[in-house]
């Protein structure tokens, strides 16, 4: 059986007029209509009409179910349908699938159905032009993010994802039997990163990552995908500098390379504006008490301070220069003022996107700055040993792609972003 179509439907146009085309995809709708039968074709590119003629293929088409795959072999016409700009005159109809109905879901989008069904048969959902977009767009982020890392110096690399310790000391850990060893999941690829830049120097990787949350909130996920770097000789401004870069590179891409997705989906995209806003955290706590939420230096921003700061700095922002006793142990203190570290979290409203910050490359202080936080040292040697083989400075910063996702489509819930997510409930499809 040929399988092979001459055309994808998005490349065809009326300058095409009496060309014999190939095209392929599935059937969105069947319409009788006297002695002719009009079908709409749809692949991943667009949608066309075929008009089905002759007793023979108008009988093939009878009884063929919405959402069927078929190959059509016809000439390209003038149409006098005012939703096409030219249409299929058919000449062969090849059946390659016959969807058997009920669907799960209506994938045109006139009856509507909850998420939760859509994710039960996602795949189907895809061809929902407006989920098809959201992937769509996915795709150009993707695209975009790692042409700028690359441009600007970065290695893309690959960590594992099952460890043998935890990468970060938390314990939101998934833990597994790794033969006859205890191991995890990796929550992140931080330690390797770290590692990596004493040989490649500026690394970055976009992979899923899994944290055991039972978060039951429309931004969490189990696994979820992160982009990660880390440069040796930058300092944690410079690495904030690079993620707005990359944040508002994206935002041009897609502006740009999405028109269609973004009138699909009713949203307008422009680039933000620059440089981001950069907040100490002193600040926030003064400006919160201003507002009647009294917090001593040191406490931890809540979600719901978080989004009282939101209200009051729309937009991109940089939370910087937190307490050290709130941040992980790899990282650094500032000089002038050793209680407070050298980091920053990039925030939209009061949504976290990325977590970011100088690194301690002293093993000695790393040692101190393990044992301090009730960890033991000799759990993560495998990594120290990497600092005593001349470590350089460094800063880097995660950040989730997913809710950047959010905040690009306009969706609240990070579910609708995700091809299959993962959360306290799903583990399937």
């Amino acid at each position: 059986m040929d399988l092979k179509r001459t055309h994808y439907i998005g490349s065809i146009n009326q300058s095409l007029k009496g060309q014999k085309v190939v095209v392929g995809g599935w059937v969105e709708d069947l319409r009788e209509l006297g002695k002719l039968t009009f079908l709409t074709l749809r692949d991943v590119t667009g949608v066309a009409q075929v008009v089905v003629v002759g007793e023979a293929g108008i009988k093939q088409v009878k009884d063929l179910n919405r959402q069927s795959v078929v190959r059509i072999t016809g000439a390209i016409q003038d149409t006098k349908s005012r939703d096409f700009p030219f249409e299929i005159k058919s000449e062969k109809i090849e059946i390659l699938s016959r969807a058997v109905h009920p669907l799960p879901i209506d994938p045109i989008g006139r009856l509507e159905s909850n998420i939760d069904n859509r994710l039960n048969a996602r795949a189907l959902d895809l061809r929902n032009q407006k989920t098809a977009a959201i992937f769509k767009m996915r795709h150009h982020v993707l695209q975009s993010m790692r042409k700028t890392l690359v441009d600007l110096g970065f290695i893309e690399v690959n960590t594992p994802k099952i460890i043998g310790s935890a990468s970060e000391g938390g314990a939101n850990l998934f833990s597994l039997k790794y033969f006859d060893k205890q191991a995890y999941l990796a929550q992140s690829p931080q330690l390797y990163k770290e590692q990596l830049t004493i040989g490649l120097e500026r690394v970055f990787e976009i992979a899923s990552f899994y944290r055991a949350e039972k978060s039951h909130t429309v931004r969490h996920l189990t696994e979820f995908t992160s982009v990660d770097i880390e440069a040796d000789f930058m300092d944690y401004l410079d690495v904030a500098e690079i993620l707005e870069k990359l944040v508002t590179n994206v935002f041009e891409y897609v502006e740009k390379n999405c028109i269609d997705e973004q009138k699909i989906l009713g949203i307008d995209i422009k680039k933000p504006k620059t440089p981001f806003e950069k907040i100490t955290y002193k600040q926030a706590i003064e400006e919160l008490g201003k507002e009647g939420i009294s917090l001593a230096n040191g406490d931890d921003l809540l979600d719901s301070h978080l989004r009282k700061l939101g209200e009051l700095h729309s937009g991109f922002y940089f939370l910087i220069d937190w307490p050290m006793k709130l941040k992980p142990f790899y990282i650094h203190e500032k000089e002038d003022d050793q209680s407070l570290s050298k980091s920053f979290d990039l925030q939209y409203g009061y949504l976290e996107l990325s977590s970011g910050g100088r690194r301690l490359h002293d093993p000695n202080k790393l040692r101190e700055r393990l044992t301090e936080q009730g960890l033991n040292p000799s759990q993560f040697e495998d990594h120290l040993k990497a600092f005593d083989w001349g470590m350089p400075p460094h800063s880097g910063w995660g950040l989730g792609l997913d809710r950047l996702m959010s905040v690009l489509t306009k969706i609240d819930n990070v579910r609708e972003v995700v091809l299959y997510p993962r959360d306290p409930e799903r583990l399937f499809p």
